[in-house]
């Protein structure tokens, strides 16, 4: 392979001199060339000397006359690297080289700091390889200048062994190594040479300050960062801008927001990288006013605005989604003429995405012509997806792809949300063929977006493949097995996090809550994680607190849930929602509406879920008036179109109270079809109410869209065996034995000491089943001298009142009760969870049970909670 011009003149310095400097074939990324100087090398000389609105090329210099000396050359040399002009450093250096003049150290340190400054390692290695040749890499200047080059391009191995080869060291020397340390990520490196360096009495200028306080802030080791402030006060850089800049982002990045204004407000001298980093502490801790008040002295200070300004600026504007300020900034940076930049345009467009401007972002995205790089196509994907343009999302993934653009990490983990079952399986291929699927951030990404599509098996298979499992994955999967109600998954996850030493956050807090909120997890577990969110003092955040409220009200203890709403600094919707839904599902329906009054009082925006949980607080009450009025006011206040859920309540609000034609007319004029839960709730209605004609139309609708369901079968059944007209009961029957549909299974659970019990009707199978028949036998004996009498009517089998009264005895309901009576003593509530609705009848025999019992006991059934008390139930007898 035929070597680069300036790889020759390396390998040949007896090459004479002819060549033309515009000739050379390098590339060097450096930043423009300044637009003016003023330069006069030597007074002997004065066809050198020169003035100039512009500047000139190295090869222009050269036409004028070549420099005869090398220490006119390497003026030049220190000149080209001043200015920036790394393309023209580099083609005089070849220059020099070609010329047979001999090098000294100052050439070579200064064509390192070029190399350096332009990210050119390649160049920088064969510059090192001529250097030991020559015997320069032993002279202080040229290995520090060595040691910055390798660090800077981010070989930090070799950097590191040239300074460990160094036999002559000085201050200058050591502060590359930290700041090259620090800057590559391996602060505790650069902490450790920081003491050393101290240790063999080299004494720290106000540089190696600098670099030292930036790697704690990396680390956020604001301890030791005290201990240097001591030190920067002791030596007196108390007032140095170089070393004040570092610390205000040591304290911000520490949440020390008042140590960091007094540095800032002590500063005489505050550059544009001052204001900046006092502005991006107050943005990073949520302070976004007190940003905007800092913004606006800097302007008044009449402080240049740099891009890291408006980037800082415009990030906050999108947290605030304050769209008025975002086009001023706009236009601001569009005047100043920074509208060029990439960083500044790309900001622009996550502020406009985060303000629903899409179509702002997006004529930003067009303006760049074809300098899209895969951070904008990103940031218009991730815009897209956050306001719902799935489609759009797609489209310009695919664009992306087309136009030759890699996805990064970032990309994967923003088009992973699109939570399409097939595109999340081409998205997974593409990972694995890019070898992101072990990243924590796409892998997080991915299991997500399975568990969002229910597979939680896939998730858990990346959930595995992730190497470097940070706590937001864990929390993912935690997550995961809560949506799925795998509650004892949950918990082994929680352990096995712990046990690897990943400190939980508080969404890992809030997911494994979550998680305890199902059905059949145990009650004490959901407190004992309550406990673990104390010690760590993570109870009060917001995600968890409302977590909490939500897995107290579902897991029947309402009160617990109260407390913990009462006691909540701030509130979101969920929290409210929770409450309202809670005391609603509680019966508790006058407690559910002073909730949502005084919601209303402090005009907090509401959605459809808050009147779900209202609307089923009337329902539950019977309060159909009030429900209808909520309705009107959803609608007509709060412009919130009905969803399918919102017209299920309402045809539960009137076929409760028996105002079935009402429910009807709410299901003829639902803008679209009634689904599976709007006919469900009908025919449940139905049953209560004994409209078999409606009912028997429910029932068919209901098995055309769901033919395998047994409710419909179930329900029309019952209705026909309380009607007594058993032979079109026995059809139905036949009917589900057709098509092969199986009734659910009464079941009810029970948790005893740690311990969930669950019973299954005439269940024999427990090991105390001899003597939780002796106590159904005797507690019926006492409820039939205090007046019981059993419903026959429940019983939907066409056999003698005798039997059917045993087959009453025997609900799994009152099995897991008198298990209850048994294992518990007197004080301790009894709570029983059951995957059906509670019949008329074992609700009548619980009733009595807990006041012959003197117990207090909570059932919860498939609708809602029941509260049985002194021989009364919460619902008022209406469910």
């Amino acid at each position: 392979m035929p070597l680069n011009p300036f790889m020759r003149v390396l390998k040949n310095t007896s090459t004479k001199p002819i060549f033309r400097l515009g000739q050379t074939h390098f590339q060097c990324h450096s930043r423009p060339p300044l637009q003016s100087y003023n330069v006069a090398l030597y007074p002997r000389t004065p066809y050198w000397s020169f003035e100039c609105n512009a500047p000139r090329t190295a090869q222009q210099l050269f036409d004028i006359t070549p420099p005869s000396e090398l220490k006119e050359y390497n003026h030049l040399l220190f000149q080209c690297s001043r200015n920036g002009q790394t393309k023209e450093a580099l083609n005089l250096f070849v220059g020099i080289c070609r010329s047979g003049i001999p090098l000294d150290s100052l050439t070579m340190s200064c064509i390192l700091k070029v190399c350096a400054s332009s990210f050119d390692g390649r160049v920088g290695r064969q510059v090192h390889c001529r250097c030991m040749k020559s015997g320069f890499e032993k002279i202080v200047s040229v290995g520090t200048a060595l040691v910055d080059m390798y660090m800077k391009n981010g070989a930090v191995r070799d950097g590191g062994k040239v300074f460990d080869e160094m036999d002559e060291r000085n201050v200058v020397s050591w502060t590359s190594v930290i700041a090259g340390y620090s800057w590559n990520g391996f602060n505790d490196y650069a902490l450790e040479l920081f003491c050393k360096m101290q240790f063999e009495g080299h004494i720290p200028n106000q540089f190696t300050v600098s670099a030292i306080i930036g790697a704690l802030a990396n680390e956020g080791a604001v301890e030791i960062g005290i201990q240097i402030h001591a030190l920067v006060i002791k030596r007196g850089f108390e007032t140095n801008s170089s070393v004040c800049n570092p610390l205000i982002s040591l304290y911000s990045k520490s949440g020390m927001l008042r140590d960091a204004r007094v540095i800032f407000d002590s500063m005489q001298d505050k550059n544009p990288v001052s204001w900046n980093s006092m502005i991006s502490g107050y943005v990073t801790n949520g302070l976004d006013l007190e940003a905007f008040e800092i913004f606006h002295n800097m302007r008044l200070g009449g402080v240049n605005l740099t891009q890291m300004t408006f980037a800082i600026v415009i990030k906050s504007c999108a947290k605030l989604k304050k769209l008025v300020f975002i086009r001023l900034l706009h236009c601001r940076a569009l005047k100043i003429g920074y509208m060029t930049e990439q960083s500044i345009i790309t900001a622009l467009m996550v502020a406009y995405g985060k303000c629903r401007e899409m179509d702002g972002a997006f004529n930003l995205f067009s303006l760049m012509h074809g300098g899209q790089n895969v951070v904008s196509w990103t940031a218009m994907i991730s815009g897209y997806l956050q306001n719902g343009g799935t489609e759009q999302a797609v489209s310009l993934f695919s664009q992306m792809r087309r136009e030759g653009v890699r996805p990064n990490d970032f990309t994967y983990s923003a088009i992973l949300t699109a939570q399409h079952t097939s595109y999340i399986s081409q998205i997974h291929a593409e990972v694995i063929k890019t070898n992101y699927e072990k990243l924590s951030s796409v892998g997080t990404a991915l299991l997500d977006a399975y568990v969002k599509v229910g597979n939680v098996n896939d998730a858990v298979k990346v959930f595995q493949l992730i190497e470097a499992k940070d706590v937001i994955a864990w929390s993912a999967m935690l997550a995961g097995y809560a949506k799925a109600g795998e509650t004892e998954e949950a918990a082994k996850i929680f352990l096995q996090l712990t046990k690897e030493g990943i400190k939980p956050n508080e969404y890992t807090f809030s997911s494994i809550i979550n998680a305890c909120a199902a059905p059949t997890a145990s009650v004490e577990q959901g407190k004992q994680f309550h406990a673990c969110a104390i010690k760590t003092r993570l109870n009060d955040a917001l995600c968890v607190s409302s977590a909490l409220v939500t897995m107290y009200a579902k897991r029947g203890n309402i009160e617990s849930a109260y407390e913990v709403f009462k006691r909540q600094g701030e509130r979101d919707l969920v929290s409210w929602n929770s409450m309202i839904s809670g005391y609603a599902q509680h019966g508790h329906a006058k407690k559910a509406l002073e909730i949502f009054d005084e919601m209303k009082k402090q005009n907090l925006e509401m959605d459809a879920i808050t009147f779900i949980g209202v609307i089923t607080a009337c329902t539950h009450a019977g309060l159909v008036e009030d429900g209808q009025n909520y309705i009107n006011m959803m609608v007509n206040d709060h412009h919130i179109r009905p969803t399918t859920e919102l017209y299920s309540c309402m045809v539960d609000l009137y076929g409760r109270a028996g105002i079935l034609a009402k429910a009807m007319d709410v299901i003829n004029g639902m803008p679209f079809p009634p689904c599976a839960t709007v006919w469900r709730t009908l025919l449940s209605a139905c049953r209560v109410h004994r409209n078999i004609e409606l009912g028997k139309l429910a029932s068919e609708k209901l098995i055309a869209l769901e033919p395998q369901d047994s409710t419909a079968y179930v329900l029309l059944s019952n209705m026909y065996a309380a009607a007594g007209n058993w032979q079109e009961r026995t059809k139905v029957r036949k009917l589900m034995e057709k098509r092969k549909v199986k009734k659910e299974a009464g079941c009810s659970w029970i948790e005893v000491k740690n311990k969930t019990y669950s019973f299954l009707a005439g269940d024999l199978f427990h090991p105390f089943s001899d003597h939780i028949y002796s106590k159904l036998a005797e507690l019926n004996i006492r409820l039939k001298d205090a007046g019981y009498q059993p419903d026959t009517n429940c019983v939907s089998h066409d056999v003698e009142d005798e039997h059917k009264e045993a087959i009453l005895s025997q609900h799994s309901e009152r099995l897991a009760i008198a298990f209850g009576l048994i294992a518990t003593p007197p004080e301790v509530p009894i709570q029983i969870v059951k995957n059906l609705r509670v019949c008329g009848d074992c609700h009548n025999f619980i009733k009595l049970t807990s006041l012959i019992e003197e117990r207090y006991i909570i059932a919860r059934d498939s609708n809602r909670f029941h509260h049985f008390k002194d021989g009364l139930c919460s619902c008022g007898d209406y469910w």
